[in-house]
Order: C-alpha cells, then structure tokens, then sequence
C-alpha cells in the first residue's frame, strides 16, 4: 500500500509541477515574434489599427487572460488566414507571456 502512495505522490509532482514549466516564455521575445510575424493583421497596442478580420492583441489579452489551453490550440493549430504559420513551443509559450503581459496591464 505504501509503493503505491509514494508512487501517486511522485506521479502528482512531476504532472502537478510540468505545466508551470512548460508554460514559462519569454514576453519580451513574444513581442517581438508578435510585431514581425503577426502585426500585418493583428494591431498591436502600440499602433492604431490592424487588419479589420484579425482581432488587436489586447483584445485576444483581454478577451483570452488566463486561458492559455485555448491560446496554445488555437496557435498550433492555425485558422485558414494562419494556415502558413509554424510555431515551436517555445515561441507559442513566448506569444502566451506576451499576451499575459497585456493583460497584466488591464485594471482587474
């Protein structure tokens, strides 16, 4: 009975802590991702407009905090006017922290 509590122990650790890990990006490489490959149709909150079919970054912040399972699915799996995009993890996980970045800015 003890291998198995001490194995559910372990099992919980390594999942329960993998998320955080996996999640941690780069806001600042985010950013930047996010003005060289993505500001032809998405405004970013510096500039004044976009394309009219792409939401603006603050609004996808907005509308998406903290939901981070749809953001990541969302870009792995790209809509037709993004059928050309080919993100790592990596540089999902770092639009992720760019947009939590956004949204941290936002009153509560």
């Amino acid at each position: 009975m003890r291998y198995f509590a001490r194995a559910f122990v372990a099992v919980a650790l390594t999942f329960g802590s993998a998320p955080a890990v996996l999640a941690a990006g780069d806001s600042e490489a985010g950013a930047e991702l996010a003005s060289k490959s993505c500001s032809s149709c998405h405004a970013l909150p510096a500039a004044s407009a976009g394309a009219d079919i792409a939401p603006p970054f603050a609004n996808i912040a907005r509308d998406r905090k903290g939901d981070r399972a749809w953001v990541r699915t969302w870009l792995m799996n790209p809509h037709p006017p993004m059928k050309g995009l080919n993100l790592t993890r990596s540089q999902i996980d770092d639009i992720i922290a760019y947009l939590e970045s956004l949204s941290a800015d936002e009153p509560h």
